[in-house]
This record gives structure tokens, C-alpha cells and sequence, in this order.
């Protein structure tokens, strides 16, 4: 009975009609948002949706069944454990809101989606450097907010006035939304002279170390693309090889058959 399961779990079929009942139900959650949808078709969706939990929780109870301890060491496996357990929770105050993280399944496509998957393992191996790369984006935030703060505080507080507040305008001045008309010029304005604080501060956060972080993630998507294609040329090679071997092996066969006759 175990083996019939875990063949029918590991089947491509399954695993297709699992990830359409994931999509399908993430639709399902997207309906529910919209009150007119609701207000037409309420009941029908929300007997839908319990049918999609309830395939969910027959579909781990499956997978314990038959995995046993193996099951909780798969990621994706807790993953789906935990959102599921979050659904199954009473829909009372407090808790109706974490049900709507069953959404999150969705996150599961990705683990069938090769382009996806190269795109996910590309941004974790760039973690390490991003990191770097924070922590020198933070020096640089914290310095320069020091500094605005202490020039331009006194005249304009609602941007400058505070630490935070000063941060959170040079924050806005990296991303480049309205930096000139919105913040610099006004500035200028009072102090002519602060465009030579704020271009280079653009200088080095936008094009210098948020260009870095690109480069980091799409030199580690390259890389993850260069491990999955040589790991696809290898096995398409042993597969060469393995049929040439049983080929030469027929060949050996015969040829001692005939050498016998």
C-alpha cells in the first residue's frame, strides 16, 4: 500500500494536478479580496477553497505516511507544513488574517520552473556578498545623514530634522525619486552650494554600489547557469557512454556466438 503511494506522489502527473490546485487556489484567494466577486459567488468560492485545503492536507498526510522522518528534511516539504498548519488555524480574531498566507504556495512553481530556480539559487549565492555590500551602503547612509543633518537641519527639519528623517530623504534622493524638484533644488535654494553634498552622494549610492549588487546577482545567476549546464552535459555523457558500452557488449556477445558456431 506505501509503494502505491509513493509511486502515485512521485509521478509527473501528481505533481502537475498539485501545482494547478496550488495556482487554482491562489486565484481562488485573489476572488476573495474583491466584495463584488464575493457578494455574487461567495459560497462557491469558499467551498472551493476548503476543497483545495483539504487536497493539501490529504496530499502531506500522503507524504508522512510514506516519508515518515525523511519528510521533515526536505525544505520545501516543511515549507508546505507550516503554510498548511497556518490555514488549518481557527478562523477567529488574530488568526484570520495568517490564513491568507496559504498564498504562499505559490513559491512552490518555482521549484518546477528551471528559469525560476536558477534565478532563486543566482540571488542566495549573492547573499554573502550583498551582504558586504549592505553593510558599506549603511556606512555610507549613516555619514551622510550625520552630515545633512548638521547642514541642513536648521532649514528645512521636515526633511533633515532628525537622523532618521535625514536617512530617509537620502534614501529617497538614491532611488532618484523626484530628488531635484522634490528635495536638492528647494535645498539649493537656501544653501546654492549643496548640490556639491548631494551629486556625489548620488554618485557613489546609485550608480556605483546599487550597480554592484546587480553585478553580484547576475554574475552568481551566470555561475548557477554554468553548474546546471554542466551538470546537464555530464549526465547527457554518461548516457552516451552507457549505451556505447551496451552496445559494444552485444557486439562482444555475437561476435562469441558466431566464433563458437
Amino acid at each position: 500500500m506505501t509503494a502505491r503511494i509513493q509511486s502515485l506522489l512521485e509521478t509527473p502527473r501528481f505533481g502537475n494536478f498539485i501545482m494547478g490546485v496550488i495556482i487554482f487556489n491562489a486565484i481562488l484567494l485573489g476572488m476573495e479580496t474583491s466584495k463584488p466577486i464575493m457578494a455574487f459567488a461567495g459560497d462557491l468560492i469558499l467551498t472551493l477553497d476548503r476543497i483545495c485545503l483539504a487536497i493539501f492536507v490529504v496530499e502531506l498526510a500522503a507524504k508522512l505516511i510514506v516519508y515518515r522522518t525523511r519528510f521533515f528534511r526536505d525544505g520545501w516539504n516543511l515549507f508546505d507544513f507550516a503554510i498548511v498548519a497556518i490555514s488549518l488555524a481557527p478562523a477567529a480574531e488574530g488568526f484570520s488574517a495568517l490564513r491568507a498566507l496559504r498564498i504562499l504556495r505559490v513559491l512552490r512553481l518555482i521549484s518546477t520552473a528551471p528559469r525560476l530556480r536558477r534565478v532563486v539559487e543566482g540571488f542566495v549565492t549573492a547573499l554573502p556578498g550583498m551582504a558586504s555590500v549592505f553593510l558599506l551602503m549603511a556606512l555610507i547612509f549613516y555619514i551622510a545623514a550625520v552630515i545633512s543633518t548638521k547642514l541642513f537641519a536648521a532649514s528645512f527639519p521636515e526633511w533633515f530634522g532628525t537622523l532618521g528623517q535625514s536617512a530617509y530623504s537620502l534614501f529617497q534622493i538614491m532611488t532618484l525619486e523626484s530628488w531635484s524638484m522634490g528635495i536638492v533644488r528647494p535645498v539649493m535654494e537656501v544653501y546654492p552650494l549643496a548640490w556639491m553634498f548631494f551629486v556625489p552622494f548620488i554618485m557613489v549610492t546609485t550608480f556605483a554600489v546599487v550597480n554592484l549588487l546587480v553585478g553580484l546577482i547576475v554574475n552568481s545567476m551566470q555561475d548557477a547557469h554554468a553548474e546546471e549546464s554542466n551538470a546537464e552535459t555530464t549526465s547527457y555523457r554518461d548516457n552516451v557512454n552507457a549505451r556505447l558500452q551496451s552496445i559494444e557488449d552485444r557486439l562482444d556477445r555475437l561476435l562469441a556466438q558466431q566464433g563458437k558456431k
